[in-house]
């Protein structure tokens, strides 16, 4: 019985594995007893164990959506120039951990000259974060990792040099349900139609029920439709997000014409140095021009610009908007103002006093 009580659980499938068994040696020796850490260089840091133990972090830029060719050349990399530890962030990029000091220069070589930037730490653009996009979402406007990679193109320098007046943490997210989160600087998908139903389709495919309770505002209802169930919409109802589309394929919201790109500004999840706040519209309508987006780049780059040039020391983007004053802000980045800044959804009328853009 004694041998039976100490026989280890079977794992179940469910939850995160255990992550101490990939730290590196160091980071277990050392486990919540570091001392402080430095910033060598744009991507490199230093960290120091309250024991006097060194450990090198290397920070390295990847296109989020890596093969076997891209994975295996990684790993030999970290195999022979580093201890053969390496960890993925939330945003896609490999922290690559070095106990031996005189390594660090041998293996951010080896990793530039694979063609893999270091950088995203300190002040810099830090790798964006996204949702699936077309290559495992069910619901995408867009394809977010694309918009990812054609942006971090435009905007290599500022995640390898550390210039900008903080750290700038730039989401997309290829739906209006946003799972790409609040950020300085979010792009997000815009749909401006209600979406096509294909009613012959509907009873076959979509558990009416549930997509009805989908809906965030009501506007859907059960209906009949050539004698047969089916759904409707409520268009003065509708505002367009595409939660009923997972659950009923029938429903398509997405559209290579209406469906836009939207870009917000000023959201932050920290509280540090001043409050967490959400992100605000400031460009809408943007033309969700694949494989490249040169639109929307052209927008972020406008606003990253004027923030690098008049923000002060490690204010973030949202810190100087609220500072200098959302009209000195559609000024300087020149975007123009338009009535689809203003909240004036009947749904959230207690809001309307609130909003950044408008006072009544």
């Amino acid at each position: 019985m004694a041998e039976e009580k100490a026989k280890p659980r079977m794992p179940i499938e469910s939850g995160c594995p255990d992550g101490f068994q990939y730290m590196h040696p160091t980071m277990l020796k050392n486990y919540g007893n570091w001392d402080y850490h430095e910033h060598l260089r744009p991507g490199v840091l230093k960290h120091v164990a309250k024991s006097g133990d060194e450990l090198y972090t290397v920070k390295v830029g990847t296109q989020r959506q890596l093969g076997p060719y891209e994975i295996n050349l990684l790993c030999d990399i970290i195999d022979q120039y580093a201890d053969g530890h390496v960890r993925f962030t939330l945003r896609g990029t490999m922290e690559i951990p070095v106990a031996d000091a005189d390594r660090v220069d041998a293996l951010v070589e080896a990793v530039t000259d694979a063609g893999y930037p270091i950088g995203g730490t300190a002040n810099s653009v830090t790798f964006i974060s996204h949702t699936q996009g077309w290559l495992h979402c069910d619901i995408p406007g867009t394809d977010a990792s694309g918009v990812v990679k054609s942006l971090m193109d435009e905007l290599y320098h500022e995640f390898t040099h550390e210039e900008m007046p903080n750290r700038v943490h730039i989401t997309t997210s290829c739906c209006q349900i946003n799972c790409g989160g609040q950020g300085d600087i979010a792009i997000n998908v815009q749909h401006t139609k209600p979406p096509k139903i294909n009613h012959d389709l509907v009873s076959n495919v979509c558990e009416r029920p549930t997509v009805v309770a989908r809906c965030p505002v009501a506007a859907i209802r059960p209906a009949m439709v050539n004698g047969r169930p089916s759904l409707e919409v409520d268009e003065k109802k509708c505002i367009c997000c595409g939660a009923c589309f997972p659950p009923c394929p029938p429903m398509q919201i997405n559209d290579p014409e209406h469906s836009k790109i939207a870009i917000w500004v000023g959201g932050k999840n920290s509280n540090a140095r001043s409050k967490p706040m959400f992100h605000k519209l400031v460009a809408a309508g943007i033309p969700n021009n694949a494989p490249r987006w040169p639109e929307a780049a052209e927008v972020v780059k406008k606003i990253l610009a004027c923030y690098k040039e008049d923000a002060k020391d490690w204010e973030r983007m949202g810190d100087w908007i609220e500072r200098i004053g959302w009209p000195r802000f559609f000024e300087m980045t020149e975007l123009p103002f338009t009535r689809f800044h203003i909240d004036n959804w009947r749904g959230a009328r207690h809001t309307l006093n609130a909003s950044a853009h408008i006072r009544f």
